[in-house]
């Protein structure tokens, strides 16, 4: 494996929405990073089973978003545009069924292109089921099968981006976040997380290279989001979500570094940093996806995204139309400014009115911000291997805290102070090797996992 030792940009500067890099060509003649934000649907069905005697209403379902998304894009005068088809359980589970709306999907795309010249681009991202027992089989059992032979299907049933928001080490993460315990965080992003990256999009890339395809990306949902939600409800303090931000980075640079090109996902606020390590362009997710969850980064999150996305919704009937064409719209008139602030040379005071509205309200929001992510990306591109740079990303985010607290950039509460405090101890005492860090959580977190399943020798 090579792992990326410089950054794809000079300067923080440089960053922005829109351009990247290596733009990413895909789809029906459709561009992304070149200089121009474009939207990206996710839409969802309405709470309904989904089973053999469902599964016509289910098609039924995302041929009329299909369609609706595509209308409503041409009415606002939008001629690009991408789709995402996010699988749930029951659509990986069933590679078929995955199939088969990858397939519908695309033909509608297909028409509208050939009737009105609408260009757009497929996202289809697999669920990852591996986790519905635990301990899971993560790479020997049958659900590892199915996911791989959905993407398989998938591919050639016309999904034109391949993603995925892998879940390799949540079985330590869930434990340990709950417990506050950074070094079960650490092993379960540091070393099983990363591990499990690798392993799948070694297998991912080269099904993208057969198919002639994108491999697009991953996201640290599981553990990032997950901790955003848990401090969004007051079960967790804000600084430590913070810090499992920036230490997720890594895990997800892993996939770019085993063949993924972009566009990154959605829901992966990570996507900067890999943007300035990489160079590929990324979704982002922050105000319009309010449909999907709230979050403190509605606006800094489009500081330098390429894609602009929902997260997703479900088919529901709104006074202004149905949700996916809603929510279209909203993304549409978001993307037409950006790119009406390019075409005006403002692009830079924009993002920057993005970055100031947000930064100093959450430390979560301090990672978004494209100097703090250019520092982190070079701290993490300084070292050599997974463990090393997530122990870095930690400890940079400590020390980032600890810096805007003091010079009163952000205002945080005592006991988020305490805790911040408290967590600067931890992680400079965490272990540079991992095999100590093995020995530190073996009793409490040894039996949640197959060590087997990682390529661990345990």
């Amino acid at each position: 494996m090579d792992h990326f030792r410089s950054l794809a940009y000079e300067s923080a500067d440089e960053v922005t929405f829109g351009l990247s890099p290596h733009p990413v060509r895909s789809g029906l003649d459709v561009e992304i990073g070149s200089g121009e934000v474009l939207p990206e649907v996710d839409f969802t069905l309405p709470p309904m089973l989904i089973k053999s005697e469902t599964w016509p209403e289910v098609q039924r379902q995302y041929r009329e978003s299909t369609t609706r998304v595509l209308a409503r894009a041409q009415q606002l005068k939008c001629n690009v545009i991408g789709l995402e088809v996010e699988h749930l359980f029951e659509m990986t589970t069933n590679p078929e069924w995955g199939a088969a709306l990858t397939q519908q999907v695309k033909a509608i795309m297909k028409a509208a292109y050939e009737r009105n010249g609408m260009r757009s681009t497929l996202r289809v991202t697999v669920a990852d089921i591996r986790l519905r027992d635990r301990p899971a089989k993560m790479r020997t059992g049958t659900a590892c099968e199915q996911v791989l032979r959905s993407f398989d299907m998938c591919a050639t049933s016309g999904a034109d981006t391949l993603s995925i928001e892998s879940t390799g080490g949540k079985e330590v993460f869930d434990e340990a976040i709950l417990r506050a315990d950074l070094p079960g965080i650490m092993y379960s992003l540091g070393i099983l997380a990363c591990r499990d990256v690798r392993f799948l999009w070694r297998r991912i890339a080269q099904i993208a290279k057969e198919h002639h395809v994108v491999a697009g990306g991953d996201t640290a949902c599981a553990f990032g989001n997950t901790a955003m939600q848990l401090a969004h409800q007051n079960y967790i303090p804000h600084v430590l979500a913070a810090l499992i931000r920036a230490a997720s980075a890594p895990r997800t640079l892993c996939a770019f570094e085993e063949g993924a090109t972009g566009p990154g996902k959605d829901c992966a606020y990570e996507n900067p940093v890999i943007k300035i390590i990489a160079g590929v362009p990324i979704a982002m997710e922050g105000k319009s996806a309010a449909c999907a969850h709230s979050s403190p980064l509605g606006n800094i999150s489009a500081a330098a995204c390429d894609l602009w996305t929902n997260e997703s919704v479900q088919n529901v009937h709104l006074l202004g139309g149905s949700a996916p064409e809603v929510f279209t719209e909203l993304l549409i008139y978001d993307c037409r400014l950006m790119n009406a602030a390019r075409k005006l040379e403002s692009a830079k005071q924009l993002g920057k009115l993005f970055v100031e509205s947000d930064r100093n309200l959450d430390p979560q929001a301090l990672f978004l911000d494209p100097e703090i992510c250019f520092s982190l990306a070079k701290q993490i591109t300084a070292e050599t291997d997974d463990y090393s740079r997530t122990l870095a990303a930690a400890r940079f985010a400590c020390s980032t805290m600890m810096n805007a607290v003091n010079t009163n950039t952000i205002a945080l509460e005592d006991r988020e102070r305490k805790w911040l405090i408290k967590m600067q101890r931890e992680v400079d005492s965490l272990p540079e090797d991992e095999d100590e860090l093995w020995s530190q959580v073996r009793d409490k977190y040894g039996r949640f996992f197959f060590a087997g399943e990682y390529g661990l020798d345990r």
